[in-house]
């Protein structure tokens, strides 16, 4: 009996790191884009990566709207590499209707969010909602 329930506990600390969640998931809230909008971007792991979506969106004064963009996938097949790094995937910029190649780099509550279309590239400082 005291064999099996140290296997279990063994076993629970060995699977713990899988379960837990990788340290940029959350929602966080995007710089103004061209016209001073901005959203609420949930960051999650799917599959083996991390996606986004956008769940909420403001308009320049800071007032929720109902956008034609909530709901829609903003980050995907983003890698995690290890100390807060990202890369590999993929950014839609509403304002600009482009997908980017992205890499992010997470510190602390700010993710740095970065994309690039051939010599076109543009970044963001995105911060964690509390």
């Amino acid at each position: 009996m005291i064999r099996m329930f140290r296997a279990a506990m063994f076993a629970g600390l060995i699977a713990t790191p899988a379960f837990a969640a990788d340290p940029v998931t959350g929602t966080f809230k995007t710089q103004p884009g061209d016209e001073g909008s901005f959203a609420h971007v949930e960051i999650y792991e799917c599959d083996a990566n991390i996606c986004g979506v956008i769940r909420k969106t403001f308009d320049a004064s800071g007032t929720e709207t109902a956008s034609e963009h909530l709901g829609k996938r903003m980050i995907w097949d983003m890698i995690a590499k290890g100390d807060g790094t990202y890369s590999g995937g993929r950014i839609w910029a509403p304002d600009r209707d482009k997908v980017y190649k992205s890499k992010m780099q997470l510190s602390g509550d700010t993710l740095s969010v970065s994309g690039c279309v051939a010599v076109i590239c543009r970044s963001q400082t995105w911060n964690r909602v509390k």
